[in-house]
């Protein structure tokens, strides 16, 4: 696992010593909202969700126990709303690069991984791309059926590539970016095509996170918070996250972990 001294100035500090959330034997109502929210995180980022935009019948599937979380992944991968957002109007080489992002948690490696999976879509449409990534093996042995996927490239890790971490900061620009922003095209396709691992370069937001700030709407705050606890079932682990928030995200992210019924400990500049 990197670091978290070697996380910061390179600005992924958050995924550094990530907990993965699962859903485990008996959970209180908590714990499954704490699943659905940590899901619609990792595959929509941090765009709000309406709630009409919500998959209320998965939700509830899943609530009762009658889905597993890898079903909710499925639906939500497979729904209106992800597809507008990652494949309507996007290349499907920046389609596929957030497939292996949001499904797998890491970066593709090279242009095998892409090519595969373009005719696999042009053979067999979206359905069949997003199912390959949530019915491999490498989903499997990794989050298997009660595990949110998370951002495992940045962890070293078995039979991850070493390229692999660099492909993922390609990917990644800061805890509170969207990765709905400059989808007109790839951001890996020159370094696939030419199978070069580009350098890793400390990203504006470690300079952020090193104090170098050039106003106030500029600036990052991080929020600690504490997982909401059931008065009806206890706790098996009572976790703390910290998010970093851009200063015109600060109100709708606490709106939205007030909705969670989140304990919010404080506030810091980043």
């Amino acid at each position: 696992m990197t670091s978290a001294a070697s996380a910061s100035p390179l600005g992924f500090e958050p995924f550094a010593q990530v907990v993965p959330t699962e859903l485990r034997a008996h959970p209180s109502e908590t714990d499954v909202e704490n699943v659905i929210w940590a899901t619609y995180r990792q595959l929509l980022g941090n765009d709000h969700i309406m709630r009409s935009e919500r998959l209320i019948s998965a939700e509830s599937l899943l609530k009762q126990g009658h889905i597993s979380v890898r079903d909710f992944v499925r639906s939500l991968a497979l729904c209106d709303l992800y597809k507008h957002k990652f494949f309507t109007n996007v290349p499907q080489v920046r389609f596929i690069e957030l497939n292996f992002k949001h499904l797998l948690g890491r970066a593709p490696y090279d242009q095998t991984e892409i090519a595969a999976h373009v005719d696999l879509y042009v053979q067999q449409g979206y359905e069949a791309e997003i199912n390959s990534y949530l019915d491999s093996a490498e989903y499997r042995d990794n989050f298997g059926d009660q595990t949110v996927p998370y951002y495992r490239g940045f962890a070293t890790q078995r039979s991850q590539k070493t390229v692999g971490f660099v492909r993922m900061f390609q990917l990644y620009r800061g805890y509170a970016s969207s990765d709905r922003t400059n989808n007109k095209q790839g951001r890996l396709t020159t370094a696939l095509a030419t199978n070069a691992a580009t350098p890793v370069r400390a990203s504006g937001l470690s300079k952020e996170l090193q104090g170098i700030t050039r106003g106030k709407r500029e600036k990052l705050y991080r929020i600690r918070v504490s997982q909401a606890s059931s008065n009806r079932t206890p706790q098996i682990r009572r976790g703390i996250q910290e998010y970093l928030v851009a200063y015109e995200q600060l109100s709708p992210t606490l709106k939205r972990l007030n909705q969670r019924s989140s304990r919010i400990i404080n506030i810091t500049p980043a």
